[in-house]
């Protein structure tokens, strides 16, 4: 029960300090989507190993040599996770942030569904209805723009499957981490190479924007890290139900902050989904409050 507790108070604080990303990418601006991605993974590295550098944790990299499985699946998860944040940082510096919000607000049903068809977990009845609510909306959404939502679907899809092949890993969150970013790192340093050998790098255009650039690595790795803690910790449909406050706070940032606009069939469409969020929360709630009940 300690365990679950703690599993859920961090990927709170993931969920949270994702959203709150929102406002930072455009900071880093004029640097593209994919130079900002670059330095995300290899600044990201480097942060990791230095972590694991003053813990003393380095001898495991010898033996995950011998674990091909594991080492597999987290540089699978790299590879999901490396093509989630750039189109996540593609959307939001390019007006696009109620639309990934979309995406994050459709993550938590496919996240169950993986659950349910490879981990076995089981969902009720009235989390089937907000599944299929939140479809209804999603398609709406895509009647109404003459196209599919294709962010919101490449955001749920990469994550969610970044989220199970790291439940599958079942490593420590730094180690886990230090292995997804080195396996992206060598064309990420490249690519920085390139820029800065052609005079486009944006690294060292000024102190400000030089040292957001070297905080990729902080901001990206102290959330994930949560979310891998998380991840081994707590079923995933309870990490489905937390993702929530990530869209939630990404809408009202795209919204209210960023006055990016809704029709009023696009919000039609978006009460469907958040309509489906509440049934597929319904069951969670109702199990946590008779928890509540017993302890009294």
């Amino acid at each position: 029960m300690r365990q679950a507790r703690a599993g859920v108070l961090a990927g709170t604080a993931a969920y949270l300090l994702w959203g709150l990303l929102t406002l930072y990418w455009p900071l880093l601006e004029p640097a593209s989507a994919v130079e900002i991605l670059a330095h995300r993974i290899v600044w990201s590295l480097v942060f990791v190993a230095v972590v694991l550098a003053i813990q003393r944790d380095l001898r495991w990299v010898r033996a995950i040599r011998r674990q091909p499985r594991v080492l597999a699946l987290l540089a699978g998860a790299g590879c999901f996770v490396g093509a989630n944040w750039g189109l996540y940082i593609w959307a939001v510096n390019n007006g696009r942030v109620i639309e990934a919000a979309l995406g994050y607000y459709i993550n938590p049903l496919f996240t169950a569904l993986l659950g349910l068809a490879v981990l076995r977990e089981r969902m009720a009845i009235v989390q089937w209805v907000g599944v299929a609510l939140a479809t209804g909306g999603v398609v709406w959404l895509g009647i109404d723009a003459g196209r599919p939502p294709w962010v919101a679907i490449g955001l749920a899809a990469t994550f969610g499957i970044y989220g199970l092949l790291r439940k599958w890993a079942a490593m420590p969150s730094w180690r886990a981490l230090a292995v997804e970013t080195a396996t992206l790192a060598v064309p990420a340093a490249a690519y920085l190479a390139f820029l800065s050998a052609t005079g486009q790098s944006h690294l060292g255009d000024g102190p400000v924007r030089s040292v957001l650039l070297v905080s990729t690595g902080l901001v990206t790795a102290l959330p994930l890290v949560l979310f891998g803690f998380a991840a081994v910790r707590t079923p995933l449909t309870v990490l489905g139900m937390l993702q929530f406050l990530l869209p939630t706070t990404q809408f009202v940032i795209g919204y209210f902050g960023l006055h990016e606009s809704v029709s009023a069939v696009g919000l039609g469409a978006y009460c469907l989904v958040w309509a489906g969020a509440a049934f597929f929360l319904a069951p969670y709630a109702r199990r946590q409050t008779r928890a509540e009940d017993g302890r009294t």
